[in-house]
């Protein structure tokens, strides 16, 4: 299942797949588009640097479409690229708006002022976590268990070059509850290693999401990043999906 963006003009809207979803789970996607609104004009970069990690995560998209299936779990994908504002940052964060991305200048990010910052978060980064807010809330008010599960990609390098051995990394915070078992789960099969807080951690100084939606809450919650070569294709992606998938499915059984 490929997701269809919802745009209304130049503003590229959040996508909520299975608002009423009966399952446990609610995927969040933050950097599930490249998509840059039409007014920007692509933030002067050409259109293949768009097709790069630093405009999104490269099939994150579609994993996050198959899992929500799977469980019939609602899933809420971000419309716009990361180089538009980046949805997953903190506001006061430097790279909230990056003005340089992987070694690559975004001269559309240059020499924003205040108003102008303001207007992508007004226009781009509130309506994503009003769209995640309008779930949980309506989950609340139903009573329903939830856990919170963020889906990212990763490059297969290091910056500098380094391969990343990991296929897949699991990334949590001070609370291991989730995270321990899903380790061991996706670590049984031994045939891949599972990066455990690398290549990055989930730092609630840095990361929005799931600090804002899902420990703010108290909720369950755990990131996850998948390595951008195993899911470029959508067999790929499907095969990673349904791997996490049972992973998921044994932590809650």
């Amino acid at each position: 299942m490929s997701p269809k963006w919802a745009n209304n003009g130049s503003m590229a809207e959040p996508l909520i797949l299975r608002q009423g979803g009966s399952g446990k789970f609610v995927f969040l996607c933050d950097h599930a588009s490249n998509h840059i609104p039409a007014e920007l004009r692509n933030l002067d970069l050409l259109p293949t640097q768009l097709l790069r990690h630093i405009a999104w995560d490269i099939g994150a998209a579609d994993v996050t479409a198959c899992l929500s299936e799977v469980f019939d779990a609602p899933a809420i994908l971000c419309g716009v690229s990361r180089l538009v504002v980046d949805c997953n940052r903190q506001l006061q964060a430097p790279d909230l708006i990056p003005q340089r991305s992987d070694g690559t200048d975004i001269p559309g990010n240059h020499g924003l002022d205040g108003a102008a910052q303001a207007d992508r978060i007004d226009r781009w980064f509130r309506p994503y976590h009003d769209a995640v807010e309008s779930v949980l809330m309506a989950r609340e008010t139903a009573r329903m268990p939830t856990i919170a599960v963020s889906i990212h990609s990763m490059t297969p390098r290091l910056a500098g070059g380094e391969p990343r051995p990991w296929r897949i990394a699991i990334s949590s915070h001070l609370d291991r509850s989730l995270a321990d078992p899903l380790l061991a789960a996706l670590r049984r099969p031994c045939d891949v290693m599972v990066g455990d807080n690398e290549p990055y951690d989930l730092d609630p100084a840095v990361d929005y999401s799931i600090p804002f939606h899902a420990m703010r809450r108290g909720l369950p919650c755990v990131q996850v990043e998948f390595r951008q070569d195993e899911i470029t294709e959508a067999a790929g992606q499907r095969n990673w999906a349904l791997r996490f998938a049972q992973a998921l499915s044994d932590i809650l059984s």
